[in-house]
């Protein structure tokens, strides 16, 4: 994350921001992509029940009858959705920091840390959001369904055009509220504990120990919206539904651990792997680049 005003280091440029987010964002889906693909098989089944057990036997089979390409299927889709989303997400956090005077000359502003977080995060989505939707249906189909990510934007576009692109915005944006809220105000907020309490910048072990308990936090947060944005992009949950309703109809069909956070175990295990390395990624690449500068 962005280095506190405080210390008296500039904020980065938009140009590297942006450069320093796509690296971090890339590394850290492709650390976490068989792990990705086996939540979103679980997420988007009404009828395949999930335990921890299941998730492991599924990614043997995939790896036995398909070969170990197969379990980054859609990660393709993946780079070309959290490249430009990863960019814009640090981008933005950045500039909005700078915006909202966020922890400047050495005041503390938690509310606008987590709102800042939360705007960041809703102004990437936005942008990157049909990108989203194309890796969501190439992670659950095959080969004979999408033969590549051109494939699932032409194919889905003649469907339903750009509305079917953006099915699912809704409680995908609720669900980035809390979750990138909660995960860069814990991330910044530990780094500040930290700081205040050392007397010295965090290393690379504590921002990846921090981005860690940030992404735990974040991703419990926001879940079964993350299970309804999901069905809604790969047609499991009837056009015209709201979200409200989305979340009632799988509550009352199928609970809340097989139903809303079905899959949360998968998500403990890679969401904080996830957060972490792109944090820890991110502040790495601004402190080269700042060294190659001197």
């Amino acid at each position: 994350m962005p280095h506190d005003s405080n210390e008296g280091k500039q904020r980065p440029s938009v140009v590297l921001s942006l450069s320093a987010g796509a690296i971090a964002g890339a590394l850290a889906k492709t650390t976490i992509a068989p792990l990705d693909r086996t939540k979103i098989y679980f997420q988007v089944s009404s009828t395949r029940g999930y335990s921890f057990r299941s998730a492991i036997k599924f990614i043997k089979l995939t790896y036995r009858e398909n070969g170990f390409f197969a379990l980054y299927r859609g990660n393709s889709a993946t780079m070309a959705r959290v490249v430009p989303y990863a960019s814009m997400q640090f981008a933005a956090f950045e500039q909005y920091k700078k915006l909202l005077k966020v922890d400047e000359n050495g005041s503390r502003t938690p509310v606008k840390r987590y709102i800042t977080g939360s705007l960041a995060a809703t102004t990437a989505t936005m942008i990157t959001y049909p990108l989203d939707t194309a890796k969501a249906r190439l992670s659950v189909s095959s080969k004979l369904q999408y033969s590549s990510l051109k494939h699932v934007f032409v194919k889905t576009y003649k469907e339903g055009g750009i509305q079917l692109l953006y099915r699912g915005i809704y409680p995908t944006i609720l669900g980035v509220i809390p979750y990138a809220g909660s995960s860069f105000f814990t991330y910044e907020t530990l780094k500040i504990m930290y700081r205040d309490h050392r007397g010295e910048v965090e290393n690379s072990y504590y921002r990846m120990l921090f981005g860690m308990l940030a992404g735990l936090i974040g991703q419990s947060s926001s879940y079964p919206l993350d299970i309804v944005r999901r069905r809604m992009q790969t047609g499991r949950i009837p056009s015209g539904w709201s979200p409200l309703r989305a979340l009632i109809h799988i509550y009352h069909t199928e609970g809340l651990k097989r139903g809303l956070y079905k899959g949360l175990s998968m998500n403990w295990l890679k969401g904080p792997i996830a957060v972490g390395v792109s944090f820890t990624t991110y502040e790495k690449v601004l402190e080269l680049v700042g060294h190659l500068k001197r």
